[in-house]
């Protein structure tokens, strides 16, 4: 026979009830339930979008915005972007092969012509080095490449004017399939410009002016944080 009392029964059932309520309380610093792990999928998202933010704000600003007094960028967009082929392999000026994809990392200024550098062939190779000159402390950002289609002897007066410039010889065939032309134009007639993951991106067009060259290089090494 049960000697409890009404009282008693009472608050066993309201001590009963507590211990419920604590057990169903979350403890602090712990998901409460679907909606905070989706809480936490969504933050690592955020994360991701502000760390690829910069870049995307660069090519958005420069292809889109175009804030310089609504004006369009001189040189040609190519699009879509080409990347520099992994097949495409190059003679460096010691003898050695090296694929060109390996000088990703920085803004490449491409001409192409023969080896022995007419006089149009020297003043894209002077337009270059004046224009990447003019980008002041920036200038370290872009490296001057000359692709040349053939392994002739380069002219004695070219080859130490130009030390800062990288004289590649590359298959024409290859370059040709790579980088594009305007209609009635050759690849020798152009100046490319190559961003630093490796993206053909940009043709400047035949009778070069080099002021309206360096003001693109200049916004482009501006607004974009990479390279």
């Amino acid at each position: 026979m049960s000697m409890q009392s009404p009282r008693s029964q009472a608050d066993k059932s309201a001590a009963r009830a507590g211990a419920s309520a604590a057990a169903s309380k979350p403890m602090p610093g712990q998901p409460n339930g679907k909606g905070s792990w989706q809480r936490g999928r969504w933050t690592l998202l955020l994360l991701a979008v502000i760390c690829a933010l910069p870049i995307a704000v660069s090519y958005f600003t420069y292809y889109v915005i175009k804030p310089a007094g609504g004006s369009t960028s001189y040189g040609t967009l190519v699009q879509p972007q080409r990347p520099i082929p992994d097949s495409l392999v190059v003679t460096s000026e010691d003898g050695k092969p090296l694929k060109l994809a390996s000088l990703r990392g920085r803004w490449l200024m491409i001409s192409v012509d023969n080896s022995a550098c007419d006089k149009a062939c020297v003043t894209k190779l002077y337009f270059m080095r004046q224009i990447r000159t003019a980008q002041g402390s920036e200038r370290e950002r872009v490296v001057q490449v000359w692709l040349r289609t053939d392994a002739g002897n380069v002219p004695g007066v070219v080859q130490p004017a130009y030390p800062d410039t990288d004289m590649l010889v590359a298959d024409p065939a290859q370059i040709a399939n790579w980088l594009p032309v305007d209609a009635g134009t050759k690849m020798i007639d152009h100046i490319y410009l190559v961003d630093p993951n490796g993206n053909l991106m940009m043709r400047f067009p035949k009778d070069l002016n080099p002021s309206k060259i360096k003001g693109d290089v200049t916004k482009l090494l501006k607004w974009s944080s990479i390279g």
